[in-house]
């Protein structure tokens, strides 16, 4: 692992996986709301979103997939890492009160950028509520060394 706790570029393999969990508060999305500026009334206006196909309000799409950001950064590749490129397919809503678990896979590495690619699936409970892939930069350990 590097100084940060991250892992080097030499140190991944396919198949590795880490997950984070964290259960979405109301503050969570109130406050994301506040910082990106996304008051769209389907996360503020309860009436409002009890007449849309969810039958009530939901987080933001975008807070969810932070948690998938949460698993790359502080997890695998973890510390160190720097995000490339992400897709994402939203296929469930998320609500307050729910605990959402991100899972990261390494599914490929690309030895020649020292980048690595993976799977990112959220879920809630048996609800899988967004998938995609992400590219991440990840240093080697030469690269490291280089700085010191």
């Amino acid at each position: 692992m590097n100084k940060a706790g991250g892992y080097y570029f030499e140190e991944l393999s396919v198949g590795m996986s880490a997950e984070f969990a964290k259960t979405i508060t109301e503050a969570d999305i109130l406050l994301f709301g506040a910082a990106t500026g996304d008051n769209q009334a389907l996360h503020f206006d309860e009436e409002y979103a009890a007449k849309t196909q969810f039958k009530g309000r939901i987080a933001h799409g975008i807070l969810s997939a932070g948690v998938i950001s949460a698993a790359l950064g502080n997890r695998l590749p973890g510390p160190g890492a720097v995000y490339v490129a992400q897709t994402l397919r939203f296929k469930a809503p998320v609500r307050a009160g729910d605990t959402l678990h991100a899972k990261v896979t390494i599914k490929e590495l690309l030895p020649e950028k020292k980048r690595v690619v993976l799977d990112t699936v959220a879920s809630v409970k048996d609800t899988t509520v967004l998938v995609g892939e992400a590219t991440m930069m990840v240093p080697g350990k030469a690269d490291t060394e280089a700085l010191s």
